[in-house]
């Protein structure tokens, strides 16, 4: 028999959706707007780590000079696991639809998202980590 999702639970999913569907409509204010300035990001596909919104707010200003535009994302198996009285783990898997220049490419990954709930209530992911789907 499936376990009950708490409340909060259901709040971190819903906020998990909302950016998700934020980023595969490239909203990027909508986007980072669900991150803490503190978030800390990484990527499979960037040498770097991202130790700050801000920072990752640079580097896709960049994508986006150069054309790229995030189209889709299509999340599965979707997953939320509380770690701590305020902190959850939103594990999925992501297809998303990237066009640059003309061309559209699908990328197959999975992603991580921790989530903190905070004493007011809000819901701010305050780590993002991408990794590509094995084949």
């Amino acid at each position: 028999m499936p376990s009950r999702q708490s409340d909060d639970e259901l709040k971190v999913l819903a906020t998990a959706n909302a950016l998700i569907e934020a980023f595969g409509n490239h909203r990027r204010d909508d986007y980072f707007s669900f991150f803490a300035p503190e978030a800390l990001f990484i990527f499979h596909s960037s040498d770097k780590v991202f130790y700050a919104r801000n920072e990752y707010e640079k580097e896709w200003l960049g994508w986006e000079e150069a054309g790229l535009r995030f189209v889709a994302c299509v999340s599965m198996d979707q997953r939320v696991t509380q770690l701590g009285p305020d902190i959850f783990l939103f594990t999925h898997r992501c297809r998303t639809t990237v066009e640059q220049g003309g061309d559209s490419e699908q990328l197959d990954e999975r992603e991580s998202i921790v989530f903190r709930i905070g004493t007011d209530g809000t819901c701010l992911a305050v780590h993002e980590h991408l990794s590509p789907f094995p084949v």
